[in-house]
C-alpha cells in the first residue's frame, strides 16, 4: 500500500542490499569478457585487424543503448521486477554461446544477448535503487549501485586472467557465467519487490499526466537541457574511452609482451578501482554537489589514458590504471544521480533510459573509432586520441552544465 511506503536507505535497506548483490552479478557478467575474448580473436580465431576484433564490443554497446532507452520506459509501464527478471533471462545464453563457439559470428550473437542483459537488468536496478532512497541519498546509492557492478568487473577480469592462464582461454573461465547468471536470475525471481509504489509515493500530488512525450523527452535529455544533456554527452565520452580500453588494452598490453595471468590484472585494476572508489565520489556528490566531480573526473581520465599510451611497463600501467578508474569513479555514479536531480519521478525511468541510450553507444564509437585509429596509426595513438576526445567532454561541461544539486554544509 502506498501509505506504508517510506523513503530512504535505512527504511529500505533489505531490498537496497539485495539489488546491490544482483548488480554485481550483472557486472560479473561482463568482467567474464574482459580478459578473455580480446585475446581469443587473435588466438583462436585468427582475427588480426583490430577493427574487426574489436566488432564485439560494439555489437554489446549498440544492443545494451538501445535495450537502456526502452527499459526505463517499459519499467515505467509494467513495473521494474518484470524488467529485471526477462533481463536476466537474457543472460542464460551467453556463457554457452562463447564456450560452444566455431566462428567469431556465435561471439557476436552472445553480445546481443549481453546486450540485452546489461540493459534491462542494470539499468533496472539503477532506476529501482533511485525509487527507493528517494532524492537526499541519490548520489550514494548510485555509487553502491556502480561499486557493486564494477568491482565486480575487475573481480572477474582478473579471475578469468588467472584461470585461462592455467587452463586455456575456453571453456573453463567462462563457466564462470553459468553460475552467475543463475543466481542472478533467482534472487531476482524469487526476493527482489517491485519499487512502483515508491515511485507513486515520492510523485504524490505531481501532475503525471503533463509529462513530457517521447520525443520531447528524447531531445530534453539529448540536447535541450543543458544539465541532461550535458550528462549524456559524458556519459557516451566515458563510456567511449572504458570500450576502447576493453578492447584495445589487452591487445596493447599482449604485444608488448605480457602474459595473460599480467593482462588479467590490468584488465581488473581499472574496474576495480573505479569501483570501490564510487563508494565515496557518489556520496560526496550529495555534499559538494555534482558539476565539478564530472568535471575533474573527465579530465582525470584523459589524462591517464595519455599517460598510458606514452609510457611502458607493467608497474607504469598500473599506475595509470589506477587514475583511470579514480576519474571514472567520480564521473559514473555522478551522472545518473544528475539526471535523476532534475527529472520527475513519474517520468524517471525514462529520462534514465535515454542518458544510459547515449551513454553505452559511447562503447559502439570507441570500438569502431579506436579499431580504425589503431590499425591505421598504433594502438599508442589510439588510446590517446580516446584521452583527447575526454579532456574535451569535461571541458564542455565545465562550459555548459548547470549545478543540479548545490553543495551543502
Amino acid at each position: 500500500m502506498a501509505q506504508d511506503v517510506v523513503l530512504g536507505l535505512r527504511a529500505n535497506w533489505r531490498q537496497f542490499w539485495l539489488l546491490v548483490t544482483i548488480n554485481a552479478f550483472v557486472g560479473a557478467m561482463v568482467g567474464l569478457e574482459r580478459t578473455v575474448l580480446p585475446l581469443l580473436a587473435e588466438t583462436e580465431f585468427g582475427i588480426g585487424s583490430r577493427s574487426a576484433a574489436l566488432s564485439f564490443i560494439a555489437t554489446f554497446g549498440l544492443v545494451k543503448a538501445v535495450t537502456n532507452w526502452f527499459a526505463g520506459t517499459l519499467g515505467d509501464r509494467i513495473g521494474r521486477k518484470r524488467v529485471l527478471v526477462f533481463g536476466w533471462l537474457m543472460a542464460i545464453p551467453v556463457p554457452f554461446l562463447i564456450i560452444a563457439a566455431p566462428n567469431w559470428g556465435w561471439i557476436i550473437v552472445a553480445n546481443v544477448f549481453l546486450g540485452l542483459n546489461q540493459g534491462l537488468a542494470w539499468s533496472t536496478t539503477v532506476i529501482m535503487k533511485i525509487d527507493l532512497v528517494g532524492p537526499r541519498r541519490r548520489g550514494l546509492a548510485m555509487g553502491l549501485n556502480e561499486f557493486a557492478g564494477y568491482l565486480a568487473v575487475g573481480v572477474t577480469a582478473f579471475a578469468t586472467g588467472v584461470i585461462a592462464q592455467r587452463f586455456g582461454l575456453r571453456p573453463e573461465p567462462i563457466y564462470l557465467g553459468v553460475a552467475f547468471s543463475a543466481l542472478g536470475l533467482g534472487l531476482s525471481v524469487l526476493f527482489v519487490k517491485d519499487t512502483m509504489a515508491h515511485v507513486r509515493h515520492e510523485a504524490g500530488d505531481l501532475p503525471t499526466a503533463s509529462g513530457p512525450g517521447k520525443r520531447e523527452l528524447f531531445a530534453e535529455v539529448s540536447w535541450k537541457d543543458p544539465a541532461m544533456a550535458s550528462c549524456s554527452q559524458a556519459g557516451l565520452v566515458n563510456n567511449l574511452n572504458d570500450g576502447m580500453a576493453w578492447g584495445v588494452f589487452p591487445l596493447f598490453f599482449a604485444a608488448a609482451g605480457l602474459g595473460v595471468a599480467q593482462i588479467g590484472v590490468l584488465a581488473a585494476v581499472y574496474p576495480a578501482t573505479w569501483g570501490v572508489v564510487q563508494l565515496g565520489t557518489g556520496a560526496l556528490s550529495d555534499r559538494w554537489g555534482r558539476r565539478w566531480l564530472i568535471v575533474g573526473g573527465m579530465v582525470l581520465q584523459g589524462g591517464a589514458l595519455l599517460g598510458m599510451g606514452a609510457t611502458s611497463g607493467f608497474g607504469s600501467w598500473v599506475f595509470w590504471s589506477i587514475l583511470l578508474g579514480i576519474g571514472t569513479a567520480m564521473v559514473y555514479p555522478t551522472l545518473i544521480a544528475a539526471i535523476g536531480d532534475v527529472s520527475q519521478p513519474a517520468w524517471r525511468g525514462s529520462a534514465v533510459g535515454v542518458y544510459r541510450f547515449w551513454r553505452d553507444m559511447g562503447y559502439v564509437v570507441g570500438a569502431l573509432g579506436a579499431g580504425v585509429i589503431a590499425d591505421l596509426a598504433g594502438m599508442d595513438v589510439a588510446i590517446q586520441v580516446v584521452g583527447a576526445l575526454t579532456i574535451g567532454s569535461g571541458l564542455l561541461v565545465a562550459a555548459r552544465m548547470p549545478e543540479t544539486r548545490p553543495p551543502t554544509t
